[in-house]
């Protein structure tokens, strides 16, 4: 004899109906569908979930990263900031379109614009508020290095950027002409 499930065994006994025996399975069917649904909503929003996580995380990281540089130009600016008796030489830079101007001596006016010196902006409180400070050049290849906004003024840097845009670089002047 064969075996019989035992909704067969009940169909044969004439307990059920089929048709009763067909909303029942599609019923159970419905519901194992639902589950499996539900199941993959759960690990979608559990995923969707630790990507969220993720970049937050990520930003927060970039924060806290940000304000170390910050921090470290900060040190770096008034640790090696060089203090220049006033001059009556005014030397004019321009930050975000505005002329500026700092007093300095001639000594400091022919380093500023050789590159040896730069100017860089000093963030004093958290309003913006900002002094500018004469440092060394070799500092500020450090400090723009961590925020390039700080830097105002480095003369060795535009020199380098012109020399690399000057179509005439491959043809030297002699300088042994005789007239």
């Amino acid at each position: 004899m064969a075996k019989l499930t035992l909704q067969e065994q009940l169909l044969q006994a004439g307990l059920v109906t089929s048709k009763k025996m067909a909303k029942v399975q599609r019923t159970a069917k419905k519901s194992r569908v639902q589950a499996r649904e539900a199941r993959e909503a759960v690990e979608e929003n559990k995923k969707a979930q630790l990507e969220r996580d993720k970049q937050l995380s990520e930003q927060q990281k970039q924060a806290v990263l940000a304000k170390e540089f910050k921090a470290q130009v900060k040190q770096l600016i008034e640790m090696n900031r060089i203090n220049v008796s006033k001059g009556d030489i005014g030397f004019n830079f321009t930050y975000n379109n505005v002329i500026k101007k700092i007093d300095v001596d001639k000594l400091t006016q022919t380093q500023l614009i050789n590159g040896r010196l730069a100017i860089a902006r000093l963030v004093i409180n958290n309003s913006g508020e900002c002094e500018y400070a004469i440092i060394p050049a070799s500092v500020a290849d450090k400090i723009a290095q961590r925020d390039a906004d700080s830097i105002v003024v480095n003369s060795a840097l535009s020199q380098e950027e012109q020399d690399e845009d000057d179509p005439y670089a491959d043809f030297k002047v002699p300088d042994d002409l005789m007239w």
